[in-house]
C-alpha cells in the first residue's frame, strides 16, 4: 500500500486482500485481527513495530514503515479548486456501456463533446435498452458503436481496441453477487472478480503507455470500508483503487471513483432496496449529482475518491455494532454519533429489553422475543408492519439474502447486547428459531460464552452416549479425556480461560474427532 506520494505501489493485486479483509472484519468480527502492510525488507526494527501492532486492538488497518506507523483513515475531500476543466474528445470507450450507469455516462459524454462512443457489454445490441440508447445518442449527433465484448476476455478486448483506438476509457462493467465469505466458493469469487478487476487489468495492459485523456475506473464503497455479503465484490473494487494508484505512480492517467449506490438503475433493483439502504444511512445518488461529481473528480488532482450520500449518524451505529472502526474515526459526524453511544454492550436498548424480559413469564418472554425478531425482520425487508413476517416461515422464503441477514444480525445485536454470528439466520432459519436462540442466550443472566459452552456440552453428551455400550478400555479413554477438559477448566481460575479453551475444542470437534482423541489416548496408555 502507498502511504504517501513518495511511495510507489508496485503490486495492485495485493489490494484485493485488503478489500477481502474489510469484509471479514464485518462478518467475523470476533475472529478478525486486522490488516498489516509491511515494507519489502523486514529487519529487527520493523519486526518490533509489527509486534507492537499485533499487541493492540485500536487500529486494524496499519502500514508499517521504517520511519513510522501509518493507520488508514477516511477523510473529507475539500471542494475542488482546479483551473482545469476536463472535457472529452475523440473516441471514448465505456465498458458496461449499455447498463444503467454506463448509459448515464454516455449521455453526459455525448453532450460534453465526445465524437465517438464505443459501448461494450456481454450482449451488445441484444442487451435490454441498448438499441434505444444507441438511437438516442446518435440523435444527439454522436457516432455510436455498440459491441458485444466481455472485457474479461483479453483477446476479444484487444481486437476491439485495435479496431477502435480510444482517447479515453470509462470502465463501468461489473457484477455483484452477494454471498457470505464462508460460503463463497473459489469459482463464485473468480466470476465476480473477472468482470471488474480482470477487465480493468486487461485495459491497463493492452493500452500500455498510451497517452489517454482519462482512464476512469468505477469502483465501490464496498472496497473502501467493506460490505457484509460482498467479499468478492469488495476485493475486486479494492483492486481498482490500487490499480489507479499504480498507474499514477507510473505517470499514467487514472481516476478511481468509489461510488455509493446510484438511483435509477445500477445495482439498486427497486424502491424496496432504496428504502433498506436509506435505513442503513445510505441515500442513493441522483444520476445528475453523480455525473457532476465524476466531472469534478476528472478535473481535480486526486486519483482515488469516494462519492456517496451517507447519513453518518445513522450509518455508523450498525456498522460498528460488532466491531469498532478506526477508519471512520476522523469524520466529525461519526465522532458525534459515537459519543452519544454508551460503552460497548451497555446501550440503553439491551438493558431495557433485559429488564423487561426479567419481569415476564416464560410464555410472555417468548412472545416478546418473537415479536422483536419479526419486527426487525419486517423493517429490514421494508414491510410496514410486523404482521408481514410469519414467525415459522423460513428467512429464505421471506426474501432474506446475505446482506439482509447481516443487517438483521446487527439490529438484534444492538437490541440485545449479545455477540451474534453473521450466519445467525442460516443457523436458526426462522424468526421463531432465532427467538428461541436469543432466549437461551439471555436466560438466567448467562453470557454468550456460558450458553455456548453449555450447548456444546449438550452436544458432547449426546455423542459420548454412544460409548456407553463400548468396551471398558473405550469408556476409560472417554473418562480420561473428559477429566482432562475438566482439569483444564478448573486450572483457569477466575480468568475463565479454561472455559474458552474447552469451548474451542468442543466447538470444532466432530464425532470422528472425539473418537480419534480417544484412540490416541488408548494408544498412549
Amino acid at each position: 500500500m502507498g502511504v504517501s506520494a513518495a511511495e510507489t505501489m508496485t503490486d495492485p493485486h495485493q489490494s484485493q486482500v485488503w478489500g477481502l479483509g474489510r469484509v471479514a472484519a464485518l462478518e467475523h468480527a470476533r475472529r478478525w485481527g486486522g490488516l498489516v502492510d509491511l515494507p519489502g525488507t523486514v529487519d529487527d526494527r520493523i519486526a518490533g513495530r509489527l509486534v507492537a501492532v499485533l499487541g493492540q486492538s485500536a487500529e486494524d488497518q496499519v502500514a508499517i514503515r521504517d520511519r513510522a506507523l501509518f493507520a488508514r483513515r477516511l477523510s473529507r475531500l475539500p471542494a475542488a479548486r482546479s483551473d482545469r476543466t476536463w472535457s472529452p474528445r475523440g473516441t471514448v470507450l465505456i465498458t458496461g456501456g449499455t447498463g444503467a450507469l454506463g448509459g448515464h455516462v454516455a449521455r453526459w459524454l455525448a453532450g460534453a463533446g465526445a465524437e465517438h462512443l464505443v459501448l461494450t457489454s456481454r450482449r451488445g445490441l441484444d442487451a435490454p435498452g441498448a438499441a434505444a440508447l444507441k438511437e438516442e445518442l446518435e440523435a444527439a449527433g454522436v457516432r455510436v458503436t455498440v459491441a458485444a465484448c466481455d472485457v474479461a476476455d483479453r483477446e476479444a478486448l484487444a481486437a476491439l481496441l485495435a479496431q477502435h483506438p480510444v482517447d479515453a476509457v470509462v470502465h463501468a462493467a461489473g457484477t455483484a453477487e452477494a454471498g457470505m465469505l464462508a460460503e463463497t466458493s473459489l469459482g463464485d469469487f473468480a466470476a465476480t472478480v473477472a468482470a471488474k478487476a480482470l477487465g480493468a487489468l486487461h485495459l491497463h495492459e493492452l493500452l500500455g503507455e498510451r497517452e489517454l485523456d482519462a482512464f476512469v475506473l468505477f469502483s465501490s464503497i464496498s472496497g473502501v470500508w467493506g460490505g457484509g455479503g460482498q467479499a468478492a465484490y469488495s476485493a475486486a473494487n479494492a483492486f481498482l483503487d490500487g490499480l489507479a494508484r499504480h498507474r499514477r505512480d507510473r505517470g499514467l492517467t487514472a481516476t478511481a471513483v468509489a461510488w455509493g449506490p446510484w438511483a435509477d438503475g445500477g445495482m439498486v433493483a427497486d424502491t424496496g432496496d432504496e428504502e433498506r439502504l436509506r435505513r442503513r444511512g445510505l441515500t442513493t445518488l441522483r444520476p445528475d449529482r453523480a455525473i457532476a461529481a465524476l466531472h469534478g473528480a476528472l478535473s481535480g488532482a486526486d486519483g482515488t475518491v469516494t462519492v456517496a450520500d451517507v447519513d453518518w449518524a445513522r450509518f455508523v451505529v450498525p456498522f460498528t455494532v460488532s466491531r469498532p472502526s478506526a477508519l471512520l474515526g476522523d469524520l466529525p459526524e461519526v465522532r458525534a454519533a459515537l459519543a452519544e453511544r454508551r460503552p460497548a454492550g451497555q446501550s440503553a436498548e439491551p438493558s431495557a429489553l433485559g429488564e423487561k424480559l426479567a419481569t415476564l413469564s416464560e410464555d410472555e418472554r417468548r412472545r416478546l422475543l418473537v415479536d422483536t425478531v419479526c419486527a426487525h425482520a419486517a423493517a429490514v425487508l421494508g414491510h410496514s408492519g410486523v404482521t408481514a413476517v410469519e414467525p415459522d416461515l423460513a428467512f429464505r422464503d421471506l426474501g432474506f439474502d446475505s446482506l439482509t441477514a447481516v443487517e438483521l444480525r446487527n439490529l438484534l445485536t444492538a437490541d440485545t447486547g449479545l455477540t451474534l454470528p453473521a450466519t445467525l439466520v442460516f443457523d436458526h432459519p426462522t424468526p421463531e428459531a432465532v427467538a428461541r436462540h436469543l432466549g437461551s442466550q439471555l436466560a438466567g443472566g448467562q453470557g454468550p460464552d456460558e450458553v455456548s459452552v453449555f450447548g456444546e456440552l449438550d452436544r458432547l453428551e449426546a455423542v459420548i452416549g454412544t460409548a456407553a455400550t463400548a468396551e471398558e478400555t473405550v469408556r476409560s479413554g472417554v473418562r480420561r479425556r473428559l477429566q482432562e477438559l475438566l482439569t483444564l477448566m478448573n486450572a483457569a481460575g477466575e480468568q475463565h480461560t479454561g472455559v474458552a479453551d474447552a469451548q474451542r475444542q468442543l466447538q470444532d470437534a466432530t464425532v470422528d474427532d472425539i473418537f480419534d482423541l480417544i484412540d490416541q489416548d488408548l494408544e498412549n496408555s
